[in-house]
């Protein structure tokens, strides 16, 4: 059985996507298709940058979408084969849930890109500048990090946003929390703790007018039933179900990333091969949770595609 994976936020980079869409139709029109939805010349950004522009969220979230998507038709185009016939799971880290869901058909393009343009800006005006910040833990798991984060608090937010797999967990939070919890590291037997270069503290309670923005759009959205399950970040299970997936598009806004337990449970469920669609930040993390048991391929380039398109 096989999963097909979307990366999250951090995967953005000048450049991405512009070899694909030299070498291919099915690209450029992903590209294309985006454009026009939002109004804006979003590909341009991707090829060209300035990099400050790509970061910012609202552009970041929906420019890996559009990539992962475009790596995604490509495959399907070039290679006559459909996700339906060739995967049994979707999943995504959090905005790549969206990516999961419309390379599913829960949502089409346009409609998913709207989704992230809208998450993102709502993300960023959740919180202030400077009031929130987020770290990630090396070498710590979930219980180390969740006593870490419960220490650092002292009356502020702080809280496990993504549980990426056994020796990495980010937390998120109020700044003054973020860095108290770095400086506390040592004491709870974890590695080390890094602050990210992020503009807002996603996945935390701090985002909840993030999230009353989102219930109100996706409450406006259809969704179809995806060919195949699509793993939930906040459930770390499947389902399939339009309501419900609504509902933990709903709570992800604020609710925690389990990647790690997502990545075993589709182990679980069988899937012996995860093909990571436009990045390659997911499948060490899976192979990190799953066991070798797991084979791992990131999709980017055209050689990878026509690679993968030989052994699928």
């Amino acid at each position: 059985m096989r999963a097909f994976i979307f990366p999250g936020q951090g995967s953005q980079a000048v450049g991405m996507g512009k070899a694909l869409a030299e070498a291919s139709a099915a690209a450029r029109e992903v590209f294309q298709e985006v454009d026009d939805a939002l109004g804006q010349k979003l590909f341009a950004l991707m090829c060209d940058g300035p990099e400050g522009d790509l970061t910012l969220t609202e552009n970041a979230q929906p420019a890996i979408m559009a990539n992962a998507i475009a790596t995604l038709r490509v495959l399907e185009k070039e290679g006559g084969v459909t996700l339906a016939e060739k995967a049994s799971f979707v999943a995504g880290h959090s905005l790549g849930e969206y990516s999961a869901l419309c390379a599913a058909g829960a949502f089409d393009l346009a409609t998913t890109a709207k989704l992230l343009k809208l998450r993102g800006q709502a993300m960023q005006a959740a919180v202030p500048v400077g009031e929130g910040a987020m770290a990630a833990l090396l070498g710590a798991d979930i219980d180390k990090a969740e006593g870490l984060a419960a220490a650092a608090a002292q009356g502020e937010t702080c809280t496990v946003a993504n549980d990426n797999d056994p020796t990495q967990v980010v937390i998120s939070g109020h700044k003054g929390a973020i860095e108290r919890a770095i400086e506390m590291v040592k004491d709870h037997g974890i590695k080390r703790g890094i602050s990210l270069p992020v503009s807002a503290p996603f996945h935390c309670p701090l985002m909840q007018p993030a999230t009353d923005r989102m219930a109100e759009a996706l409450g406006q959205t259809t969704i179809s039933a995806p060919y195949v399950p699509v793993f939930a970040n906040v459930i770390a299970a499947p389902v399939s179900e339009p309501d419900e997936i609504r509902r933990l598009l709903v709570e992800q806004v604020t609710g925690r990333v389990r990647w790690r337990e997502s990545a075993i449970a589709m182990r679980d469920a069988g899937v012996t091969h995860f093909f990571e669609f436009g990045g390659k930040v997911l499948g060490p993390m899976v192979k990190r949770s799953a066991g070798d048991e797991v084979a791992v391929t990131s999709i980017i380039s055209m050689d990878d595609i026509e690679a993968v398109l030989k052994e699928i």
